[in-house]
């Protein structure tokens, strides 16, 4: 019998009859045992989760078959686990994280109607361009032709003879009407020392009732109107950018207007009926 390496097994005599087929076979089954045990005593190259009878699952970074017992290198170090009570070894899944997709901003919330002619209006009266369109939404909806029960006409809502005084020749004209509307808006605050719920109820009521009551008439139509108004001025300031507002001298009538504030003796006729 010769001599062999440490990885080829000897080969007796008797199996020397067989083919040469059947011994390349049992050379190579050999040659894998032997290469096992050194293949299952070298380290883990890889994080693998070692399950255990008990159904704990340790999660180790390297490992090692040390006779009956596996070694086992955890995050805080090693330890010792007995082979039978380890269940299996199943290798660490590892995922690539796909980063969410950012949040779609809010689409921006679109302008309210004739906003050119409001701006305009608002920076040759110093008169917040927010606070006009809220007080045209609530009085007309932006319908250039409205007329309302007391002869109110277009988008500011004007009376005929609020409108004559103003100077307005086309009650229905956007531009006319926007502009007459925020000065007449920009004489009331003046009257009422920026008082914005008084300055309301004046234009929806007139000034002489608000004299009479000393405040907001008590009007349903009034009070509401107010209130709506107050409403939507401020949702549509919280939700626009700062910007700086045109200032205006208070007792000083805006550029290209020589009107003076409405006394409440010459008030337009109002809106609502005393209840």
């Amino acid at each position: 019998m010769r001599l062999t390496s440490n990885l080829e097994p000897v080969i007796p005599s008797e199996a020397r009859n067989l083919g040469w087929a059947l011994v390349l076979q049992l050379r190579s089954r050999v040659v894998a045992l032997a290469l096992l045990p050194a293949l299952l005593a070298a380290p883990s190259a890889r994080a693998e989760y070692i399950v255990l009878r008990s159904g704990e699952r340790l999660h180790v970074t390297a490992y090692q078959l040390l006779g009956d017992k596996y070694r086992l290198q955890l995050q805080g170090g090693w330890v010792d686990v007995q082979t039978a009570d380890v269940l299996k070894i199943e290798p660490e899944e590892v995922f690539t994280p796909v980063a969410p997709d950012p949040p779609a901003a809010p689409p921006a919330a679109p302008a309210p109607p004739y906003r050119e002619l409001v701006s305009a209006a608002a920076s040759r009266y110093g008169v917040d361009a927010e606070l006009i369109s809220s007080v045209m939404e609530v009085e007309s909806h932006f319908d250039a032709k409205a007329i309302s029960p007391k002869n109110a006409r277009g988008l500011m809502q004007l009376l005929p003879e609020t409108a004559a005084r103003l100077g307005v020749k086309n009650i229905f004209d956007p531009q006319e009407n926007i502009e007459a509307g925020t000065r007449y808006l920009k004489e009331l605050l003046q009257l009422y020392n920026n008082n914005l719920t008084l300055a309301l109820a004046a234009y929806n009521a007139g000034p002489d009732k608000v004299q009479k009551y000393g405040n907001v008439p008590p009007y349903r139509e009034t009070v509401s109107y107010v209130n709506q108004v107050k409403r939507k001025y401020q949702k549509s300031k919280s939700a626009a950018p700062a910007k700086p507002t045109p200032k205006a001298s208070a007792g000083t009538p805006p550029p290209g207007s020589s009107a003076t504030p409405p006394s409440p003796a010459a008030s337009p006729a109002p809106k609502t009926q005393d209840p």
